[in-house]
């Protein structure tokens, strides 16, 4: 077996919370969403492109949000994703403890830790 690559990464979101993901992940961070494989539509959620890579939201009954486990999105220009954020009134935490990069951390509309860095 070789490990070749990540192909996708899901975060949990509670039921009937895709509209919430699509504004969030769709048209405040500029995320292009995907179409769904027919066979697991009606388990709900939503997918988003992300280069090679996809983020899915998956729909979860008993949803409780990851606060620590997270993804990290390595984005060019950060600045200009803060000012998207402020924009649309989301909060973030920056955070220079990482030698080499500017970085922050936002939460998504469910409560789930999100990173965003850019290497320097």
């Amino acid at each position: 077996m070789n490990i070749i690559g990540l192909d996708h990464v899901q975060l949990a979101a509670p039921p009937n919370s895709e509209e919430a993901a699509r504004r969030f992940f769709g048209e405040i961070l500029g995320l292009d969403e995907v179409e769904k494989p027919e066979v697991l539509r009606k388990r709900g959620g939503v997918w988003f492109q992300i280069g090679n890579q996809q983020l899915h939201i998956g729909i979860e009954e008993s949803f409780v949000p990851a606060k620590k486990a997270h993804p990290a999105f390595e984005v060019r220009e950060l600045d200009e994703l803060k000012k998207r954020v402020d924009e649309f009134e989301v909060d973030y935490v920056s955070d220079g403890d990482l030698e080499g990069a500017n970085r922050i951390f936002v939460f998504d509309p469910f409560g789930n830790r999100l990173e965003f860095l850019e290497w320097l």
